[in-house]
């Protein structure tokens, strides 16, 4: 992916997210929670000025000089292409992005709005940046694991093709 793309895909979302959450102070504040899915999934206004499920809620900036070094340090990774895959700068891309939107929303109204509350199971509020960090992370995850898997798969076959060579 190139650094021009990375940048675009990056600020897209970012724009997604602070779009969205404008339109939710706008018009969910005022009535603070509508039902999509009776039972199943709720919008709800909620300011959270700590990290998830509300934590760490008066050390708003702690949490927001956390968060920038640790952007810092996957935009440094990302920009001196140090990661072995496109795939791999996507996923990381996606958690950029959904940092710099909560980033944004501790800077300038000192909480992230929160607003997608599902009802099937007790979870946090949460927003679209915390789903493009948490689609990232766990995507992130499932392929280094898949990758692990091929690399021991492969190396077994080497070993046992040049156990069969020395015989």
């Amino acid at each position: 992916m190139s650094v021009f793309s990375a940048i675009v895909l990056c600020a897209a979302l970012i724009g997604a997210d602070q779009l969205i959450k404008l339109l939710v102070v706008e018009y969910l504040k005022p009535i603070l929670f509508i039902d999509i899915i009776d039972g199943v999934l709720r919008f709800q206004y909620v300011e959270n000025s700590g990290a998830i499920f509300g934590s760490f809620s008066s050390h708003t900036i702690i949490l927001t000089v956390v968060s920038i070094i640790l952007l810092a340090v996957v935009i440094f990774i990302i920009a001196t292409k140090k990661t072995k895959s496109r795939v791999i700068d996507f996923f990381l891309l996606l958690m950029v992005s959904g940092g710099i939107g909560n980033i944004i929303d501790r800077i300038r109204l000192g909480y992230v709005v929160d607003f997608i509350e599902p009802l099937f199971v007790d979870f946090a509020v949460f927003n679209f940046a915390d789903c493009l960090i948490t689609v990232g992370a766990f995507s992130l995850m499932i392929y280094l694991i898949v990758d692990l898997i091929k690399d021991a798969k492969n190396s077994k076959k080497v070993s046992v093709t040049s156990v069969d060579d020395d015989e």
